[in-house]
């Protein structure tokens, strides 16, 4: 799961002023964390309150999301979302916005199949993101974290992908020079899942992720969410990214990785 938040903080400070190169040092002082990285922590919080119980992970992922949204990473949010963050009777509103897809990596860890985690990735994404691309965009993540940490074989990530979610016909160096800021699902998942596809290790899969522009945090998050489950996480970096985040923050992450061996070492 904390691959989501490496990612995230790597991409951090190229998404207003996109790289379109892998050459660059990964963590530096400009980096942060985002949304992408607090919702990732909102939701594995939610996890670990609903307890199991798969029908009150829905109102745990409100009652997180919104808890966590209203203290950290302010400015960070989308003007729909944010309204959402407010409102004291949120109700989904629509989106397809790629928010749906950087969240959900902590379904796949906790969940007991890949039915399970499809399920789990749905419950907490609907109570905002409730357009159908949306909930595509989600399951297709968590599909792919489900199945590396199954032992599933990059090929075999890709065919179910493309069977089930998006047709990933292009390569990183066909799209990068044209690819622009796209905070939607259909226009980000593929891309991210492509970074991840083509990738050889955990750093590279966040490399290709960022180097394409566009929304460069939540693509990232998005990678390294797919890539720690594949490939592992080097510790350096697993603590390095660590200390970005607020302490109480870490200690979710923390909480949920000892509950659920939600982290894997390469």
């Amino acid at each position: 799961m904390l691959g989501a938040v490496a990612g995230d903080i790597a991409g951090s400070r190229f998404e207003w002023k996109n790289t379109k190169s892998k050459d660059f040092e990964l963590f530096t002082p400009e980096c942060r964390i985002t949304d992408d990285s607090v919702m990732t922590l909102a939701v594995a919080r939610s996890i670990l309150d609903a307890a199991g119980r798969r029908d009150r992970l829905g109102p745990a992922a409100i009652r997180c999301m919104q808890a966590f949204g209203r203290r950290w990473a302010r400015g960070c949010y989308g003007g729909s979302f944010s309204r959402w963050l407010m409102s004291e009777e949120p109700r989904p509103y629509g989106s397809w916005g790629n928010g749906a897809a950087m969240r959900v990596s902590a379904c796949a860890w906790a969940a007991n199949s890949l039915e399970d985690a499809l399920d789990m990735a749905r419950r907490v994404t609907e109570v905002t993101h409730d357009h159908p691309e949306g909930i595509k965009g989600a399951e297709a993540v968590t599909a792919a974290i489900w199945l590396a940490r199954q032992g599933a074989g990059l090929e075999d990530i890709r065919r179910h992908i493309e069977a089930r979610y998006y047709p990933l016909d292009f390569t990183l160096d066909e799209v990068r020079p044209a690819y622009g800021f796209d905070v939607s699902c259909q226009g980000s998942v593929p891309q991210a899942v492509e970074a991840f596809l083509e990738s050889v290790s955990f750093e590279d899969a966040v490399r290709n992720a960022v180097s394409l522009g566009g929304d460069s945090d939540t693509i990232g998050a998005m990678a390294g969410s797919m890539a720690e489950a594949f490939y592992g996480m080097p510790k350096a970096l697993r603590e390095a990214a660590l200390g970005y985040l607020p302490p109480e923050l870490a200690a979710v992450a923390l909480e949920f990785e000892a509950s659920y061996s939600a982290s894997k070492l390469a």
